[in-house]
């Protein structure tokens, strides 16, 4: 019986897939940024499931992100096998707003894709999207687009490649540019594989708005010159702004233990009836692909429009337990499903030990901080979704919060907090940041001095976001009118972000740095019916 694939197969954010195959095992590296521990790893073996296996960068001696800039630090994590090693590559961006682009590209290895991994080795830091290629020789390369930041240059001045030595973990040699890219511009994302006589370059194009694309070249010898497909771009939603999928791009390619090919991208889904409110953040989809008569890859199923769904190659089916719902905080260690900002979890901030069955977070900065947060959230992966929690907080000034938090960055957020005000006494109500711009929803606060626990809820259906608390869990009260959920996306005001909404808890004690809240529970549920 054929079975498909339904994409997108990893929802929500879950950008710039590097597609793996080893064995008959799959994987699928995707960025993190600021989003802390750094770089998931997820696992199938059909192509049609999939699980979160891992996240690689889990300590501060491996990456250090206080200070990075929203949507910078972890870009693009390149994922390859050779020898019985496994090699990750990935970039550490520390400034991207200006004309500079100060980054760091590292390389770390594993004889098990679950780790231990080796401590980073820096290799360059001339651009980024860096790729690892092995050749049938033995040799590897290192491939980057460059940076030129100077004035009246093209920034994205070509795709470039430099020998890497694996004893001394070092680049060697000469460096090459090898591919210029087509008139499309903003050529990124280098993906290097050989196939017969020719050496296939696949690369990003068009920047990763709305004219993403996948563009083929290839080259009989590995230096190039790289000819560009004839039909590019491959793939692209450009021309098709109502199109379901949209900012298609960023491809990796695998072949399947059958000889079939396939290509995971990245893409949008924006809320229905707008074009760039995707606050689901960029997710992964897989095509299917077919070589032409001439030697070049083209989608399957035909056009250039990535396929919503897709005839899976013939494997033996596997299955993964569902990601949890509700959370007790009865385990020994947090979920897989958490994160946090730029920080590693730390015993100092967060703890399971210190009361059975709860969550305690001590205080620290605000939401406006590149820092030290005391915030734990998980990605929002549909368009309807509610979550919920419970916790116990007394707070003495308005210096102390804690609550339930819909975040993009530090700019943008929504915030059902408790707090203490010196007229009101202890108050749940809304803080919002838009684009930077911080407001006080006030006028709905609760006061609430006789509460014991605080009950709080979100519930988002597309752009409509309701925030509610309780004292008991049952009777709920309305702390806003519908907000804009709109506002947490990419795009958002002109931004260049890359993330996706987050829904999660936190605390801040501004002064003191040591008033503790305890959470109860965390749920998240999602409205299919929506």
């Amino acid at each position: 019986m054929q079975q498909f694939i339904h994409n997108p197969v990893l929802t929500g954010f879950h950008p710039d897939p590097s597609f793996l195959r080893v064995g008959d095992d799959y994987y699928i590296a995707t960025s993190t940024f600021e989003w802390f521990p750094g770089v998931e790893i997820h696992h199938s073996r059909d192509l049609i499931h999939w699980r979160l296996l891992s996240r690689v960068l889990t300590q501060s001696s491996q990456v250090d992100l206080r200070g990075n800039p929203a949507s910078g630090s972890i870009w693009a994590p390149a994922l390859s096998y050779a020898e019985g090693t496994y090699y990750l590559i990935f970039t550490d961006v520390k400034s991207r707003s200006s004309i500079h682009k100060d980054l760091h590209n590292y390389i770390i290895t594993a004889k098990d894709i679950n780790g231990p991994w080796t401590p980073p080795t820096r290799l360059n830091g001339s651009g980024f999207d860096p790729f690892l290629f092995h050749d049938d020789d033995g040799r590897k390369w290192l491939l980057n687009m460059r940076w030129d930041f100077r004035k009246n240059r093209t920034h994205f001045s070509g795709i470039i490649m430099q020998e890497y030595n694996p004893d001394a973990r070092r680049l060697t040699g000469p460096i090459h540019e090898i591919y210029k890219g087509t008139t499309v511009g903003v050529t990124e994302g280098p993906q290097l594989y050989k196939r017969g006589e020719y050496y296939y370059l696949l690369t990003a194009e068009g920047g990763t708005g709305t004219n993403h694309m996948v563009t083929l070249a290839r080259s009989r010898t590995l230096e190039g010159p790289y000819e560009t497909d004839p039909h590019y771009p491959m793939m692209t939603t450009a021309h098709d702004v109502n199109y379901v999928f949209q900012q298609a791009g960023h491809g990796s390619l695998v072949e399947t233990q059958t000889g079939e090919w396939y290509m995971a991208h990245l893409c949008t889904r924006p809320i229905p009836g707008t074009r760039t409110d995707n606050p689901l953040g960029r997710e992964t989809a897989i095509q299917r692909c077919e070589w032409t008569d001439d030697g070049w890859l083209q989608l399957a199923h035909g056009g250039k429009l990535p396929a919503v769904e897709v005839k899976a190659p013939v494997l033996a089916p596997c299955s993964f337990p569902p990601l949890i719902e509700r959370d007790e905080f009865d385990a020994s260690q947090l979920n897989i499903i958490y994160q946090s900002l730029r920080v590693p979890f730390d015993s100092s901030w967060v703890s399971l030990d210190e009361r059975k069955g709860y969550l305690r977070l001590t205080g620290r900065e605000s939401l406006s901080s590149l820092h030290d947060q005391s915030l734990i959230a998980r990605s929002v992966q549909h368009f309807c979704f509610s979550a919920s929690t419970c916790v116990e907080f007394e707070p003495d000034n308005y210096m102390q919060m804690a609550g339930l938090v819909c975040y993009y960055d530090d700019k943008d957020y929504y915030y059902l907090r408790i707090s203490h005000d010196e007229i009101r006494g202890v108050c749940v109500g809304v803080v919002c940041s838009r684009q930077g711009v911080y407001d006080e929803i006030s006028s709905m606060e609760i006061s609430s001095n006789t509460w014991e626990r605080y009950f709080l809820k979100v519930e988002v259906s597309y752009r409509d976001l309701v925030f509610y608390a309780s004292p008991d869990g049952n009777n709920w009260t309305a702390v806003t009118t519908p907000l804009n959920f709109g506002t947490l996306s990419d795009e958002y005001g002109g931004k260049l972000g890359f993330t996706g909404a987050y829904v999660g808890i936190c605390a801040q004690d501004l002064d003191t740095r040591s008033k503790k809240a305890y959470f109860d529970f965390f749920e998240y549920k999602s409205n299919t019916g929506c």
